[in-house]
């Protein structure tokens, strides 16, 4: 019989509680299924790997379509997903709370919201404001998900350590469960970003091939994710395939 959403969100949160477990982030229910069958503990959507399956930039899918693709992955799998939400697809704290508890509907158990603004941050004191009104949608429409706060400033070319420090503990003061900045990979960086935000747990994203979920945990590291990277792979193994069709006739071995 298939968990319910609840029971998903309750084994969500524990994982939360100690250790580190790796998120990895399918796009489509292929994905899911396989993952899932690895024996994958939870799983997270990436706005790059269904942007791009749909022929879109990262960002550029509009609220809807996102909704629809959060209701597809959590209804394919017993595993709990967390939504990358980006931006909350609003600015003003009211418009990302409403969209929050659409999110909140579509059965996810934890989601994430950025502090982007295009090719900016909002201002702390709005991107604070957004978290605590996400943090109250969560509350009260599924409390027992998880709210997940991005600091974005290093992926945005603003690697201020300090001021992403700053801005992830006024995060958690207001409301978040778990913080994350992408972009970060220094091992000294993140160490001090888990002293800063704790008892909260962080979540760090594997940028490359240095990064090892290992070291990772040792430092205090809560959960790993991959973001776009899986698609990333999944469609530089499909180009190389067609461009050996294109220009020597084969396929490469299918095992």
């Amino acid at each position: 019989m298939p968990l319910t959403v609840a029971e998903k969100r309750a084994a969500f949160r524990a994982l939360h509680a100690s250790g580190c477990f790796v998120l990895p982030n399918p796009w489509d229910i292929g994905g899911v299924r396989r993952l899932e069958k690895l024996g994958f503990q939870a799983l997270a959507s990436t706005s790059a790997g269904i942007a791009w399956s749909l022929g879109r930039a990262d960002n550029e899918l509009p609220r809807d379509v996102v909704l629809d693709h959060l209701r597809m992955l959590c209804a394919a799998t017993d595993l709990p997903v967390n939504a990358d939400f980006e931006d909350g697809f609003a600015v003003a704290p009211d418009e990302v709370a409403a969209n929050v508890k659409l999110a909140i509907d579509a059965g996810v158990a934890g989601l994430s919201i950025e502090d982007r603004d295009g090719n900016g941050l909002h201002s702390l004191s709005l991107a604070a404001a957004r978290i605590r009104s996400s943090r109250a949608a969560i509350d009260a429409a599924g409390p027992e998900a998880m709210l997940v706060a991005r600091c974005e400033g290093f992926l945005l070319g603003q690697p201020d350590l300090d001021a992403t420090i700053a801005r992830l503990v006024a995060y958690a003061d207001a409301g978040a469960d778990v913080l994350y900045a992408p972009g970060v990979t220094d091992p000294a960086a993140i160490a001090r970003i888990v002293r800063a935000v704790a008892p909260n747990p962080v979540n760090v994203l594997l940028m490359n091939p240095r990064m090892r979920v290992a070291d990772l945990a040792a430092i205090g590291v809560r959960r790993v994710s991959t973001g776009g990277a899986l698609a990333a792979a999944a469609w530089r193994g499909f180009d190389a395939a067609a461009r050996q069709l294109l220009d020597d006739g084969t396929l490469p071995p299918r095992g």
